[in-house]
């Protein structure tokens, strides 16, 4: 500042001075010249390191993100010093200083601020301070949309095939490696996994949750479910009826004929009017006619006369007298009388004749031309009475018997003990077909064992096939991988189940407890649904069709209540592409066709990597 004076003085002077030159002047004019380019410099050069003070200070922020969860405050400013001196290769900046806060407010975030000086070269020449105070933060947000993913994995028995089960396990833990990474704060990745096959395990430790459909008395009490769990795991008290329930109680000992099944033994029994083994639909009874005893419809529809010397209708009631007993039918006893002709018997025969009286001649013409007369023939009647004998024509008269069935003693199924349940379920609805009213096998409905609503409840079934039991949302990335490694490859496909039952575990309930969402994050819901193969059988259907129909609800659903849908097929056998996998997902983008086994591990690292990505704002 003395320096300045001093000049400012010598220029006053100079102003009034006369005896001045050009030389002078020039000298005098190119002092603050060149005080002003040397602060340009100096401007430029502090510009300079902030500029890479705020580069460091980003990745420094983005590597403490990897961190902060987990270290202590004073190990996270530590660190940050260290990375950021590192990166800034500033030597010229001096006097460091960092200052880090972590919090999870909203998800969780670093803001780091770094301050530094920087010793001027040229405008402390000219008056001006000399040194620049430096200053620059970043922020960085991650964890704000947090991750909750269900891996719907095919473990059907064509998995085993060009070896796609261990291609498989390899690209799953390759995910979830990628999923564990990405996680910075506990909670900010969920995981669940549902292997599937024509069902899915649950677990067999919850053979006693309210949320099973066993096929009980309670649940079906006309005992009619033949398909339940109940009616297919048990033992008959006689051993050769072991198969099942139905089978079992249908046979028995009959207490007469010797039946040995339900239908034969109750369709039959004894006549009271005489009989055994008789079926329940014919008759017993007594007939008037006895050749038609225990032949109801035959007694009644046959007849006979009270006179048992006529055995037709007609000459039954037709019977009777004549005053002359030549004749014996009615017609013939009034109609009888005698013609003055030779040979005519019957009044119309008799009138209707011609005979020549008083001459011969066998013709009118003859007869008149012997001078005889042609003359008609006259009847004469022989007025006999016919006196009707009044025989009745009747049918047979029945008297019905008693006719006792026999009773039959079922034998006795025994119910196994649900402990001894392998864990696996089928589909949610009736035992003859999906609710169609509930459509529980295609949304997230709860279970109802209340109301109850027993088409809410997931079948239990003694599935030999049955998979690896599923793993609910956790953040046990080293447990998951443990059960991806077990899966084993049988059994028929059924995605429908899968999905609904991966989209269950994103929601909880039944066999998956909810895990709350916090307020302050987002959360992105994610199924993942790889198959190698198309619907052959569920619940209810052997019809790839009607398969598709169910589990095209469940996507349709799914969708709409925000999960985003990724879908794979792995199509090693020349399968038709799937239209339905296609539709399941969330967008064409989500739909992946891989031809070899080997594609799953690309195709598992690019949807990890579409998840994970980190949010960064400055």
């Amino acid at each position: 500042m003395i320096a300045w004076k001093k000049f400012c003085r010598t220029l006053s002077s100079f102003v009034t001075a006369r005896a001045g030159n050009v030389a002078i002047t020039f000298a005098f004019a190119l002092l603050p010249i060149m005080g002003f380019v040397g602060a340009a410099v100096d401007y430029s050069r502090a510009n300079s390191v902030k500029a890479a003070m705020q580069t460091a200070l980003d990745s420094t922020a983005l590597m403490l993100s990897k961190e902060a969860a987990t270290d202590t405050e004073d190990v996270l400013r530590a660190n940050a010093l260290k990375y950021f001196t590192a990166l800034l290769n500033r030597p010229e900046a001096k006097d460091l200083n960092i200052t880090v806060a972590y919090g999870t407010t909203g998800g969780s975030n670093i803001l780091i601020s770094a301050t530094a000086s920087l010793p001027a070269e040229f405008q402390q020449f000219v008056g001006l301070s000399s040194d620049f105070s430096l200053r620059a933060t970043s922020t960085v947000r991650w964890g704000i949309t947090r991750l909750r993913v269900a891996l719907v994995l095919d473990n059907t028995g064509s998995m085993n095939d060009a070896g796609k089960i261990g291609a498989l396990k390899t690209a799953t833990n390759g995910l979830i490696t990628q999923l564990q990474n990405a996680v910075t704060t506990v909670g900010d990745v969920y995981v669940s996994i549902i292997p599937f096959v024509k069902d899915v395990n649950v677990g067999a430790t919850n053979w006693n949750a309210d949320w099973v459909y066993w096929g009980t008395a309670a649940q079906d009490p006309g005992l009619t479910d033949n398909n339940s769990w109940d009616a297919r795991n048990g033992t008959c008290s006689n051993t050769s009826y072991n198969s099942d329930r139905n089978n079992c109680v249908t046979h028995g000992v009959c207490s007469a004929g010797g039946y040995t099944s339900l239908s034969n033994c109750t369709s039959h029994g004894d006549c009271s009017t005489g009989g055994t083994n008789v079926s329940m639909t014919s008759s017993c009874g007594t007939c008037s006619l006895t050749q038609y005893n225990n032949n109801q419809s035959g007694c009644t529809s046959h007849f006979t006369c009270s006179n048992t010397n006529y055995t037709t209708q007609s000459s039954c009631t037709s019977a009777g007298t004549c005053t002359n007993n030549n004749y014996t039918t009615q017609s013939t006893c009034t109609n009888a009388g005698t013609c003055n002709i030779s040979g005519q018997t019957t009044q119309s025969g008799c009138t209707g004749a011609h005979h020549c009286v008083g001459a011969s001649g066998s013709t009118q013409t003859k007869c008149q031309n012997n001078g005889g007369t042609w003359q008609a023939g006259i009847w004469t009647p022989g007025n006999y009475t016919w006196t009707n004998s009044g025989y009745t024509w009747n049918a047979g008269t029945w008297t019905a018997g008693t006719l006792t069935a026999y009773t039959f003693t079922p034998w006795v199924w025994t119910v196994k003990n649900h402990n001894t349940w392998n864990g696996c379920v089928m589909d949610r609805g009736n035992s003859s077909g999906p609710d169609t009213t509930y459509n529980f096998d295609a949304n997230v409905s709860q279970p109802d064992p209340i109301t109850p609503r027993w088409s809410s409840l997931w079948a239990a079934e003694q599935y030999s096939p049955c998979p690896t039991a599923v793993k609910p949302l956790s953040y046990d990335f080293a447990a998951m991988k443990t059960l991806v490694n077990g899966m084993t490859a049988g059994g028929n496909t059924n995605q429908a189940i899968g999905l609904q039952l991966g989209w269950q575990s994103l929601v909880g309930g039944g066999p998956f407890p909810v895990v709350p969402l916090d307020a302050n994050y987002q959360y992105t819901q994610v199924i993942i649904l790889l198959t190698d193969g198309l619907n052959t059988q569920d619940r209810w259907y052997t019809s790839q069709n009607s398969i598709d129909t169910r589990q095209q609800l469940a996507c349709d659903n799914a969708k709409q209540a925000g999960i985003v849908m990724y879908t794979i097929q792995v199509n090693t056998g020349g399968d038709p592409t799937s239209t339905l996998l296609q539709n399941c997902a969330s967008d064409p983008n989500k739909f992946y066709l891989l031809t070899s086994a080997d594609q799953m591990t690309a195709t598992f690292d690019t949807i990890g990597t579409e998840l994970t990505k980190l949010r960064v704002a400055q």
